[in-house]
C-alpha cells in the first residue's frame, strides 16, 4: 500500500510515484501484476483522483506500467529490468575508459605558460594583447546598442559563414588597411586560430597527408595538424623567414607567418616570399598565411600580403585576438570563392554557427569607429613599450651575449643564445625569482634553437625595465 506523508516537504504525487517505483524495481510489484483504479486507490489513500491519475501517468510516460482500455493498468515486463542485482550494487561506477590523447595537446599549456600554479610578478607574455577601461567601456556600449537594435531574426540559427554585418565591416578593413580585397562570400568568420586551423585540416586535407610549418613556428598550428593525423614535417627559419627549398615535396599545405614569424619575429624577404608563390603554384599546394599582429610595425606601413600577391591557393588567416582582445574568440579565413564554400559546409555541420551576441558586438564596434581609434591608441602604447624594452635589453648589456630579432613588428621580439644554453635552468629560474620568460624551445619541433619569445604589450615601461634588468642580472 502506498502511503503519504504529510511532513515530507516533496509534493503528494511525487512521493507516490517514488514508492511505486521502488516497488516495481525490488520486485515487490512484479511484472504484470493489476494494478487497482485510480478511483479505489484514492479512496484508500486518502488523496484526489487526480493525484492518482498524475501518478499513473508519470509511471506510464517512464515505462514502468503499460495500459489497455479492458486490461487496466499493470506493471510493464521490461520493468524487471531495471531492478538491481546483488552483482550491479557496487558502490561506486567506473566510467569508460579515455582514449589516449594526442601529444601535441598536451604540449599547448607548456606552451602558454602554466600560470595556474606559478604566479609570476612580471609577465613577458607574448600572448596577450594590452587592454584597459577604456576598451571595456567601449565594448560595453556597443554591446548594449547592438543587442537594443537587435531584430528577432538574428537569433535564429544563422548563415555558417558568418554575421554578414560583419564580414562586410572586415571586408572593408581588410581593403582599406591591409590591400586585400575580396567579396563577402570570400570571408569565413571562426572562433580563433587554432579553430581556423582545425577547419582547414578538416576540409581542405587528407588523413595522413604532409603539412610544412616553421620551425621554430606557431605550436598551435602543427598541434592542431597532429591530432587531425597529418604527417607534419618541420620548415627551418632564418634571418630571412622561411626557408622554401626544405619544404617536403610530399606538402598539401604550408603554413607561414610571413609578416611577423612567430617565435622568431623575423620578415620573410621578399625573394623567399616569391620562391614560396612559385612552388604553391608548380606543385599545387596551399599556403596558409596566419597575420596575428602584422597591424603593428614599427618601421613603415604593414607589408604586402602574400594572398594579395596570389589569391588563387592561399588562405589568409586574421585574427581579433590580437588586434582587441582574445575573449572575443573571433577570426576569419579569407580564400579562393570555393575552399572557403567548402570551409563553410564542414563548419556548418560541426560547429553550426559562432554565437551571435559577440558578432553583433564586434559588427557594431568596428562600424561606429571604436576600432579604428582603439588601434591608434594600442600602437602608440605598443610603441613606448617596445621602444622601451629594445633600449632595455640593449643597455643591460643583454644585446651584447644573445641575439636580438624581431623588432620590428608585432608584440614580441626574441632573444636568442646559443643551442648549448641551458634555457630550461634559466627559465625556471627567472621564474623564482618572480620573472616569467618564455622559452624558444617550446616553439620548436625538431631545431634545437634556444633563447626566450619577450612580449611587451601587458607590461608597463617602468616594468619592462626592472624585468629585463633583473634578468640581465641573473645572466651576465
Amino acid at each position: 500500500m502506498l502511503k503519504v506523508n504529510r511532513d515530507d516537504k516533496r509534493p503528494i504525487w511525487q512521493q507516490l510515484v517514488d514508492q511505486a517505483i521502488h516497488n516495481i524495481t525490488t520486485g515487490k510489484w512484479p511484472p504484470g501484476e493489476l494494478l487497482l483504479p485510480s478511483r479505489e486507490l484514492a479512496q484508500l489513500i486518502g488523496v484526489s483522483r487526480s493525484t492518482i491519475q498524475t501518478v499513473y501517468e508519470e509511471l506510464f510516460s517512464r515505462g514502468y506500467t503499460v495500459t489497455s482500455r479492458r486490461g487496466g493498468t499493470r506493471v510493464s515486463d521490461c520493468a524487471c529490468a531495471t531492478r538491481p542485482t546483488e552483482d550491479g550494487a557496487i558502490q561506486g561506477i567506473i566510467p569508460p575508459e579515455l582514449p589516449l590523447l594526442n601529444a601535441a595537446v598536451g604540449h599547448l599549456q607548456s606552451w602558454f605558460g602554466d600560470k595556474e600554479h606559478q604566479k609570476a610578478e612580471i609577465d613577458f607574455s607574448p600572448h596577450e594583447p594590452y587592454l584597459d577601461e577604456h576598451f571595456q567601456r567601449n565594448w560595453r556600449t556597443s554591446f548594449l546598442q547592438a543587442s537594443t537594435k537587435t531584430d528577432l531574426d538574428s537569433w535564429a540559427y544563422g548563415d555558417p559563414y558568418g554575421f554578414l554585418p560583419l564580414r562586410e565591416q572586415i571586408q572593408r578593413y581588410l581593403s582599406l588597411e591591409r590591400g586585400v580585397h575580396v567579396s563577402t562570400d570570400q570571408i569565413l568568420l571562426t572562433s580563433g586560430a587554432q579553430h581556423s586551423i582545425d577547419l582547414i585540416a578538416q576540409a581542405l586535407l587528407h588523413e595522413g597527408e604532409t603539412v610544412s610549418v616553421e620551425d621554430p613556428g606557431f605550436p598551435a598550428a602543427w598541434m592542431a595538424m597532429k591530432y587531425r593525423r597529418m604527417q607534419v614535417a618541420s620548415v627551418p627559419v632564418d634571418e630571412y623567414g622561411l626557408c622554401p627549398d626544405h619544404i617536403h615535396p610530399d606538402s598539401k599545405l604550408v603554413f607561414v607567418t610571413p609578416s611577423h614569424q612567430c617565435a622568431v619575429g623575423v620578415i620573410m624577404s621578399e625573394p623567399r616570399r616569391q620562391q614560396l608563390l612559385k612552388m604553391a603554384a608548380q606543385h599545387r599546394f596551399w599556403i596558409v598565411e596566419d597575420d596575428y599582429d602584422s597591424e603593428f610595425r614599427y618601421r613603415g606601413d604593414p607589408l604586402p600580403t602574400l594572398f594579395s600577391q596570389q589569391p588563387q591557393n592561399t588562405l589568409y588567416m586574421v585574427s581579433f585576438s590580437k588586434m582587441i582582445a582574445p575573449g572575443i574568440r573571433i577570426s576569419a579565413i579569407i580564400g579562393p570563392k570555393e575552399a572557403i564554400r567548402q570551409l563553410a559546409k564542414v563548419h556548418e555541420f560541426t560547429y553550426r554557427q559562432l554565437p551571435v551576441m559577440e558578432q553583433l558586438t564586434l559588427a557594431h564596434f568596428i562600424e561606429h569607429g571604436h576600432f579604428m581609434r582603439h588601434m591608434r591608441r594600442v600602437r602608440n602604447v605598443y610603441r613606448r613599450r617596445h621602444e622601451a624594452m629594445t633600449k632595455a635589453i640593449i643597455t643591460s648589456g643583454l644585446s651584447e651575449h644573445f641575439t636580438l630579432s624581431g623588432v620590428e613588428t608585432g608584440l614580441h621580439m626574441l632573444l636568442e643564445a646559443e643551442p648549448a644554453f641551458d634555457e630550461e635552468a634559466v627559465t625556471a629560474l627567472a621564474l623564482e625569482k618572480g620573472i616569467r620568460v618564455y622559452p624558444l624551445s617550446k616553439y620548436c619541433l625538431e631545431s634545437d634553437r634556444k633563447g626566450w619569445v619577450l612580449g611587451f604589450a601587458k607590461v608597463d615601461e617602468t616594468t619592462i625595465k626592472e624585468g629585463i634588468y633583473r634578468l640581465a642580472g641573473m645572466l651576465l
